[in-house]
């Protein structure tokens, strides 16, 4: 039996300040799109480059911030210069840690929080 993991949905309150997140601070690009005004909420796939994986954003017309729970962590994204990325990250003003790695490790990860508070780990290709 085939299975593939195909995306995951995240509900956001500003789907313009999300897609500005995920868009111009990482390579996230928009796959494709449903805008259902009549049924008052917004659909908007994201992937990176040569990855099949989404992140789907939902947009619920006029519902506000979400809580994000205390059983979901995080997503993961690979990049190839770990160092830059967590400088921009820094430097843009999201919530963004220290480089980490576990005990006995080099520093190979750091979290960035989105505009809702979902958590972004930034992790070292290998």
């Amino acid at each position: 039996m085939t299975q593939t993991l195909l995306h995951a949905c995240i509900r956001v309150a500003d789907l313009d300040a999300s897609l500005k997140f995920y868009t111009e601070l990482f390579d996230f690009r928009i796959s494709r799109e449903k805008r259902m005004p009549e049924h008052q909420f917004d659909l908007v796939y994201l992937v990176v480059p040569g990855s099949p994986f989404e992140i789907e954003l939902t947009y619920n017309y006029d519902h506000g911030p979400y809580t994000v729970g205390d059983g979901f962590s995080h997503l993961a994204l690979g990049v190839d210069d770990l160092e830059a990325i967590h400088e921009k990250c820094q430097a843009s003003g999201y919530k963004t840690t220290e480089l980490k790695g576990l005990p006995g490790d080099q520093p190979y990860y750091f979290f960035v929080s989105d505009p809702d508070g979902y958590r972004l780990e930034v992790m070292r290709n290998k």
